[in-house]
């Protein structure tokens, strides 16, 4: 790629499709039973495509799944971040971090696509529970950066590695994911000055590197969102009813929620895109209560468009698309 890459994670790739306001209506007439509607639904977006969405047996029904490319692994976008939700919040219950501790907000963690803590125009200190949720409502890269660095990555990976999710990785943090794509050799150690360089460059002096990859990425597969939420909003990981109260507020935030969900259900998840042509990603996993009963969900599509002009219809027949998939499941799924 010749050209700059303009890369926004999580957020822009979505604002053009969600200011126009109007969702597309999926394509054609769709019958047949829940399973074979979402199928039918999801095969009319273009690129790779992956899904899982499992309701656990309730005292009345019995368990409903469907499933497509379960275990392929795919570009989540920011979908990762609720693993660094968890994990931060495990430190907490452990006493090795606190949720009123003052975190740094300086150039050492500015990063792209950052509305809420908008570098570099605000700096100083930020409560850890402040940056949480500033990474999940509003997917704030610098947020994630912060509680990244808090943590620390290699204690999220080691969180994903015990229980057992084998098609999850995630980055050490997102400037050094932006800066490895970017091409840049010293992605590592990559400013945010030299950062903005690269981003705002007529012409990259580098050539890209794939956005899945096997130094930094955000890939996921749906059994392994699946696997992960359907433990993690019942407190499996958690020792405290408050942290598990926690944690669900937050998730509750994700700016995902609002196009995607229809009244009457609650949810908790975190969405995730990517505008970095010519690929594109939307993704979004999580779980929702609706009808009194439990759905764990992960629906990702990666494909290549020439730019973002492009890329918007597909954006927006995906969120149109998710909209009817929780639209079907809050109608015909009973307790």
């Amino acid at each position: 790629m010749n050209q700059s890459r303009r890369i926004f994670l999580l957020g822009a790739a979505t604002t053009a499709a969600l200011g126009a306001g109007i969702y597309p209506a999926v394509g054609r007439s769709l019958q047949g039973n829940l399973g074979d509607r979402i199928l039918a639904a999801v095969d009319e977006l273009p690129g790779q495509k992956a899904l899982k969405f499992l309701a656990p047996a309730s005292p009345t029904s019995p368990e409903w799944s469907v499933s497509l490319n379960p275990d392929t692994p795919l570009f989540c976008g920011s979908s990762f971040k609720a693993y660094v939700l968890t994990e931060f919040l495990r430190q907490v219950e452990a006493g090795k971090l606190s949720l009123q501790e003052q975190l740094t907000l300086d150039d050492s963690v500015f990063s792209l696509s950052s509305s809420v803590f908008n570098p570099p125009n605000l700096t100083g200190k930020v409560t850890a529970q402040t940056v949480l949720e500033a990474m999940i409502s509003h997917s704030d890269n610098t947020a994630t950066d912060m509680a990244l660095k808090r943590v620390g990555a290699a204690q999220v990976r080691q969180f994903i590695s015990e229980i057992g999710l084998k098609n999850t990785r995630i980055p050490t943090s997102t400037r050094q994911f932006f800066g490895y794509i970017s091409g840049d050799p010293n992605w590592q150690t990559i400013s945010w000055d030299r950062m903005n360089q690269l981003m705002n460059a007529p012409k990259s002096p580098y050539p890209a590197r794939p956005i899945i990859n096997d130094t930094e990425t955000m890939v996921g597969s749906p059994n392994d969102f699946v696997s992960f939420y359907a433990r993690a909003l019942q407190g499996e990981f958690f020792q405290q009813p408050a942290t598990l109260a926690n944690f669900r507020a937050i998730l509750s935030l994700a700016d995902a929620i609002a196009p995607t969900m229809p009244l009457g259900t609650s949810a908790f998840l975190k969405g995730g895109s990517i505008d970095a042509a010519p690929d594109y990603v939307m993704s979004v996993a999580g779980g929702v209560w609706v009808n009194n009963r439990w759905v764990y969900f992960s629906l990702v599509n990666n494909w290549q468009a020439a730019n973002s002009t492009a890329a918007a219809p597909t954006i927006q027949r995906y969120i149109a698309t998710a909209r009817q998939i929780f639209a079907w499941i809050k109608a015909d799924l009973v307790s």
